[in-house]
């Protein structure tokens, strides 16, 4: 159930963000339907990269460097 705490949206906008909420739901239901990943696969950087979940953060840039 969704309820709208503030506001009065017009029904554009609550099917919209319906439509967004059931899009999110049916993918996240398709990812975790899949079958489970053996251990030996879990350090495989090629299934991190297929993911698409690597986003850099607010801060992603003072991060690069390392000093020696």
């Amino acid at each position: 159930m969704i309820r709208v705490v503030r506001g009065n949206p017009t029904p554009e906008e609550l099917a919209a963000a319906l439509a967004v909420v059931q899009a999110r739901a049916a993918a996240s239901a398709a990812v975790s339907s899949g079958a489970p990943v053996p251990p030996e696969q879990w350090s495989d950087p090629g299934r991190i990269a297929r993911t698409g979940r690597l986003r850099p953060g607010p801060r992603a840039w003072a991060r690069t460097y390392w000093p020696a």
